[in-house]
């Protein structure tokens, strides 16, 4: 698909002082910091705790649950923002010197998205006095009725947006709930949980329990690798506060720090710990950890974070890789059918297709649809819902959007527009989930369609790469490579510096099946080459042995082999000229 290229606007980078490279600089400018303070992302910068509207109440809830030896329940979603929370509140929990902790995850095919009811009665058999939910739970009116019905109290920790009503929850902790006041709006769910943690440390060293137990006061920083993986995973904006907690995650791993689940997922992977980058944890972390969810059971992935051997840790890592595996092939057959119904939608002009994309099929696999959606939207740059069958006449959508719409927002308003139209629905402004009536498919899809037009900029459907501008060849260098590689942690509001400019072509051919590798030279310094690679390109396209010179869109990189480091192009897109 064909691209704009837009440049970023000049910004003064001078208020950053002088010690920084100036395309890195300007690059950190252009992205809104305007304080050399923000330049170090140390914790004791993080916003503090008691901000959070909710936080004390529910750190003395806990604390009095642990002081009566109550039995708690943690349940939790069944993504990596869900398992990462759900593993946090476990081994905080114990490290504090609690016993009477377990979790529960629901099955996604069995019992849905949430607090439900029915997961209220599994989790019941198991009498438990509280149940702590993670990453889930503000939509959840019912479910928590029907815990209080059986005397089971609940706090509510999630950071999805609320809706017109509330659950009757003992306490809730939501940093988007109305009121509250905690500055960062962007936390993932696992870093609420970790807030909730440290607001009830704070309480317990009040009580004194630390001492009475014996035990050392935790170091919370512990937490933080499951709080960096949870918050890249769940591609939530890296605001100042979110890019602390993952900055000083990354640095834990890197030191070679982490607990063995992780580390064993990375290993797994292939991925160097002492090279680790947010894109590591989004790319080859996240999508493992996310299979088990997709396709079996989060409590493998859980169970993984939550192991104290690393022999253990290995074992469930590779059983997620291997589900990760099967996700991959699964999700590559769904791909080739999605393409075959999009034919009509591609055939058209970019400025005569419809506004949104909605696709189904009835052997599509429920699990794997979020990540359709998001493939296709990638594809054709439109906000795209994918469904697949639910439980009896219903069917389950995954819905991923664009800049510029809040897709959340747009399920609202259709459900509004037409009650009784979308069962139900939840999310956030890229990504959302609802269940409608299959019958009812055609219907929403035209409600759909129509607020999509009304609240979206036509403009917004142009697809656009910024770029942080043309790098001189003398630029195009190791060094500066190094320095953006490990300046971020870069993701979602705060990306990757991308450059864009114009190289003549000495070398192509095809490696790995359908990727491009790319020998470059820079129009002014032709005897300088350059490699690139460009990933997953159009085979009916490249190698294209004519193409003496490209316009690419790029990201500089340190590639790593046989312990040698050399620059490498990333290139996010290229035309030929």
């Amino acid at each position: 698909m064909k691209r704009q290229i837009r440049r970023r606007d000049p910004v003064d980078a001078s208020v950053l002082g002088d010690a920084l490279h100036p395309v890195l600089a300007s690059a950190y400018a252009s992205r809104g910091l305007a304080d050399p303070q923000q330049l170090s992302l140390q914790l004791d910068q993080l916003l503090p705790p008691s901000q959070l509207l909710g936080v004390d109440a529910a750190a003395e809830l806990l604390a009095d649950a642990l002081q009566a030896s109550e039995r708690i329940m943690v349940v939790g979603d069944f993504d990596a923002d869900g398992a990462t929370s759900s593993a946090l509140a476990v081994s905080v929990l114990r490290s504090f010197g609690h016993a009477e902790i377990d979790f529960l995850v629901p099955n996604r095919f069995e019992y849905g998205y949430g607090l439900t009811p029915e997961i209220v009665n599994l989790a019941a058999a198991t009498t438990p006095d509280l149940i702590i939910t993670v990453d889930n739970g503000i939509s959840s009116i019912d479910g928590v009725a029907r815990a209080a019905e059986l005397g089971i109290r609940t706090l509510v920790t999630d950071h999805h947006l609320p809706g017109s009503s509330l659950p009757a929850a003992d306490v809730i902790v939501n940093p988007n709930q109305a009121e509250c006041a905690f500055a960062s709006k962007s936390l993932a769910g696992v870093g609420v949980i970790f807030y909730v943690m440290l607001a009830l440390r704070a309480q317990l060293r009040r009580r004194d329990w630390f001492e009475q137990q014996g035990i050392e006061e935790p170091n919370l920083a512990e937490a933080l690798d499951l709080v960096a993986l949870g918050t890249v995973a769940d591609v939530v904006p890296l605001d100042f506060n979110n890019r602390i907690l993952v900055q000083q995650g990354l640095a834990r791993i890197r030191a070679g720090r982490a607990r063995p689940g992780i580390q064993a997922i990375l290993d797994v992977a292939g991925r160097d710990v002492t090279r680790l980058v947010a894109a590591d944890l989004g790319f080859a972390a996240g999508p493992r950890l996310n299979a088990a969810g997709r396709l079996d059971d989060m409590s493998v992935g859980i169970n993984c974070l939550l192991a104290d051997e690393p022999q253990q840790a290995l074992e469930l890592a590779r059983e997620l890789d291997h589900l990760n595996r099967d996700r991959q092939q699964i999700e590559r057959g769904m791909q080739e059918e999605a393409v075959a119904l999009l034919q009509a939608v591609e055939s058209k002009a970019a400025e005569d297709r419809p506004a949104a994309v909605c696709l189904y099929d009835p052997g599509w696999h429920q699990g794997v649809v979020g990540i359709l959606a998001s493939r296709i939207k990638e594809r054709l740059h439109r906000p795209t819902i994918a469904f697949a069958d639910g439980d009896g006449e219903e069917i389950k959508g995954s819905a991923r959007s664009i800049p510029g719409l809040h897709i959340r927002d747009v399920l609202d308003a259709v459900a509004t527009r037409h009650p009784g139209l979308i069962s139900k629905f939840g999310g956030h402004a890229m990504a959302a989930g609802l269940s409608l009536a299959r019958d009812r498919l055609p219907e929403f899809e035209a409600a759909l369609l129509e607020e999509v037009n009304r609240q979206l900029d036509p403009a917004t459907l142009e697809a656009c790469l910024e770029s942080d501008g043309e790098l001189s060849s003398q630029d195009l260098d190791l060094e500066l490579a190094r320095a953006l590689r490990y300046a971020g942690p870069w993701g979602q509001h705060f990306p990757e510096p991308m450059f864009d400019g114009e190289f003549q072509v000495v070398h192509q051919r095809i490696v790995g099946e359908k990727h491009l590798k790319l020998v470059l030279a820079h129009p002014l310094q032709p005897g300088k080459l350059l490699d690139a690679i460009a990933f997953n390109v159009d085979l009916q396209q490249w190698p294209a042995p004519d193409v003496q010179s490209v316009q690419l869109v790029y990201r500089l990189d340190v590639n790593a082999y046989r312990g040698r480091e050399s620059l490498q192009l990333m290139v996010e897109y290229l035309e030929s000229r």
